[in-house]
């Protein structure tokens, strides 16, 4: 890829987490007009980024607020100033104090809630503290993580409704199951068909005299449906900000291009070139997630490059010639067969020792986890740090 910004943007250090500013302004922006235009919510996935200097970017920019997956991430972002937060994941029992202190510090936190005992977990700690914290039902569509049956939602809803310290605010419904799905068809049919029953559960609270002020839910893979469907009035979208190898691999939910760019990349150096076949650098298993599809060789090798794991300090970019190479030469060691041949050349657009090489990781919001900072470039290559400060909040 030809690009002055993978030379110009080079980070002080490797491996780091950098960011092209343009591109995540420009995605920021973009879902934030899509949602604007359908008179829809924006309540971005701050468990994407921990980072609460661009939680703050997206609320300047329009959102709503912010989702938090974890207690310690509404922490992060409500001293950051952040003030309208939604919990979405069901919280352990030590948590229903700690959320109720940031309501009683002024932060408007509601939380998700999927069984009896969570609301009453959630009741005595918001009597404890003289305050009122705000539910959100929690209903599974599918995932099977979290969630109540759609059957539920009623009495769920009564019961946070008539507990002490708490009001009913809305329901939840996270499709993440769908938002990867590579037939667009399928994604999109299975997306309807869930909030066909999403729009059921609506309908049956609000006949009970319940009616939901909240609907939430969705994300990057199913945002054109989610925000057509007359159904949700915010969505929780969050990988849109950066996009990822997953996420393009599986396809915009319209069947056309993504109007997201990609903005997150991996530098790395290489370390070590002593081998034909491929090169060492200093990422390896602890520079990105493994959960999904591999990161992908964008810039500073050869086009077609491969990244594969060496282990937890480092990686291997592997030039396009050497896996046919590799399979002719066969035996128990054909890349060292391949040094020790000199009919097999060494490949003259192979990164050398102190080279930078730029990835994007397969999955942003595990690998952005990895790291303490993001380097936030510009595209004649200043460089600004915006800390990762939500990870791993909970333990203090």
């Amino acid at each position: 890829m030809a690009d002055d910004f993978f030379t110009l943007a080079r980070p002080p250090m490797t491996p780091a987490l950098v960011v092209r500013r343009e591109a995540l302004l420009a995605n920021l922006k973009a879902m934030q007009g899509f949602c604007d235009a359908a008179g829809v919510a924006l309540r971005a996935h701050g468990k994407m980024h921990k980072c609460s200097t661009l939680g703050r970017l997206q609320v300047d920019l329009g959102a709503k607020g912010l989702c938090c997956q974890t207690v310690g991430e509404a922490e992060t972002y409500a001293a950051a100033g952040i003030k309208d937060l939604l919990v979405t994941a069901p919280i352990p029992p030590w948590g229903p104090a700690r959320l109720a202190t940031l309501a009683k510090g002024g932060t408007d936190i509601a939380c998700v809630a999927d069984d009896a005992g969570q609301i009453e977990r959630l009741s005595a700690a918001a009597v404890a503290a003289g305050i009122t914290i705000r539910v959100v039902i929690d209903l599974d569509l599918g995932l099977h993580r979290a969630g109540a049956a759609p059957d539920q939602a009623v009495a769920l809803a009564r019961a946070a409704s008539a507990a002490p310290g708490l009001s009913f605010a809305g329901i939840q419904a996270y499709l993440g199951h769908l938002q990867h799905l590579p037939d667009i068809a399928q994604r999109r049919a299975a997306d309807e068909a869930a909030l066909v029953r999403l729009k059921a559960v609506v309908t049956e609270l609000t006949e009970a005299g319940l009616a939901p002020g909240i609907v939430t839910g969705g994300g990057t893979g199913t945002y054109v449906t989610d925000l057509a469907s007359g159904v949700f009035n915010e969505i929780q979208a969050g990988s849109y900000a950066f996009m990822d190898v997953e996420y393009g691999d599986c396809g915009a939910p319209d069947g056309g291009e993504w109007p997201f760019r990609p903005a997150l990349f991996v530098a790395a150096s290489v370390v070590s070139a002593r081998h034909k076949t491929h090169v060492s650098i200093d990422a390896g298993l602890k520079a990105f997630s493994v959960d999904g599809p591999a990161a992908r060789v964008l810039a500073g090798a050869a086009p077609g490059s491969r990244w594969r794991s060496m282990g937890d300090e480092h990686g291997a970019i592997f030039h396009p010639s050497a896996p046919e190479a590799m399979k002719a030469a066969g035996g128990p060691d054909p890349i060292g067969a391949l040094d020790a041949d000199p009919a097999f050349p060494w490949p003259a657009d192979a990164p050398r020792s102190g080279d930078v090489v730029w990835l994007q990781p397969g999955h942003c919001d595990p690998t952005v986890n990895l790291y303490d900072a993001l380097y936030v470039a510009d595209e004649d290559g200043r460089i600004e740090l915006w800390p990762v400060d939500a990870r791993r909040r909970n333990a203090l």
